[in-house]
């Protein structure tokens, strides 16, 4: 599974782009799971707040628009995974 994370917003207005492919990885059961999780309960993208952070998640072929502070834990748990250990 190919998870793409793109970050736009915050502060500083600066995108941060990170994607993880979880064929090999140790904690692909784990972040398969909070991908079908992160998909399961997409909600309308939320008005952004100030300074706060838009994400473009894309698993596979499914695209999904999410928002601070409206992101599921799935979501959160997610998207700091991938922007951490994503290349």
């Amino acid at each position: 599974m190919r998870i793409e994370v793109v970050r736009s917003g915050g502060f500083a207005g600066i995108p941060r782009r990170a994607a993880l492919d979880t064929a090999g990885h140790p904690g692909a059961p784990r972040l398969e799971a909070l991908a079908r999780a992160a998909l399961a309960t997409p909600r309308a993208p939320s008005p952004p707040v100030p300074d706060g952070f838009t994400y473009v998640l894309t698993i596979d072929d499914r695209t999904l628009h999410c928002a601070d502070p409206a992101l599921t834990p799935a979501q959160r748990d997610l998207i700091t995974t991938v922007l951490n250990e994503g290349a």
